[in-house]
């Protein structure tokens, strides 16, 4: 944090203590994997050190551990990442075991409220230039494609297969393709349930650079030090002005796509 906060806080008073770097990343360490370098910061999921696997506690996860890095001030720009050769590994089976149509009010509240806030935590609740890391495939790629840059292993396919599987396209995918592509081709993928390969979302302007998987993350870390040369307050401002896109649509569009989707597979 720079100095003049500091003493602003220190002789004022009343200034509530901030979110602390060795807390979050103690408190979050089943899930992530929390590391800063000189005011950037790397979030890498994993399960149990390996790629991470969507689950229930995941997605509870990364809503509260993104509203504490975006409310670290000592954060100046945020890399996401996942472990390995996969973005995360497939979807925890325990965690949904259960049928939909059979949970309760109170559980599907908290799905629906969990879902929303992983995406309006990254786009609302982070104030800093953002850096997606798509190191494999995997599902839930929306987190990486709605970062400022997104970078992207060779043989990563960008798929949004809620349809497919007989859910409705409105937990964030959709919305990130749509946005990114336009209607018509985010329509197409969403019906077919076709994937684009990493050199077609390179084209077609998903991403912004494709790599080989180990050389993803220097090439993020050299792009955050070209970023930290810039003026504090114009990378954040920056930052603003290239994520409003994201919050006009994340505001309008995700907590009634997301009711949608859940009301079609409580139904089935």
């Amino acid at each position: 944090m720079p100095d003049a906060l500091d003493d602003r806080d220190r002789l004022l008073g009343g200034f509530v203590e901030r979110p602390a770097l060795k807390w979050y990343t103690a408190a979050f360490s089943e899930h992530f994997d929390i590391h800063r370098d000189s005011g950037v910061v790397e979030i890498r999921m994993h399960s149990e050190g390996g790629s991470a696997v969507f689950s229930r506690a995941l997605l509870n996860a990364w809503g509260r551990v993104l509203a504490e890095a975006g409310a670290d001030p000592d954060n100046e720009v945020l890399i996401i990442t996942g472990t390995g050769r996969q973005w995360m590994a497939g979807v925890d089976p325990r965690s949904f075991a259960q049928p939909l149509s059979q949970w309760s009010s109170d559980l599907l509240y908290e799905q629906y409220s969990d879902g929303a806030r992983l995406l309006e935590g990254l786009v609302l609740g982070v104030d800093v230039p953002t850096i997606g890391v798509l190191n494999g495939p995997g599902p839930r790629q929306e987190l990486a494609l709605m970062c400022d840059i997104t970078l992207c292993a060779d043989d990563v396919v960008i798929a949004d297969g809620n349809f497919a599987a007989g859910s409705v396209p409105g937990d964030g995918m959709y919305l990130a393709l749509e946005e990114l592509l336009g209607t018509k081709r985010a329509a197409h993928l969403a019906y077919t349930g076709g994937g684009i390969d990493s050199a077609t979302a390179l084209q077609w302007g998903l991403v912004n650079e494709v790599l080989p998987r180990d050389q993803l993350m220097d090439r993020a870390r050299r792009v955050a030090e070209t970023i930290m040369a810039a003026p504090r307050t114009s990378r954040r401002l920056t930052h603003a002005v290239i994520s409003h896109p994201w919050r006009r649509r994340i505001t309008e569009e995700l907590r009634g796509g997301y009711a949608r989707q859940l009301l079609a597979s409580s139904g089935n």
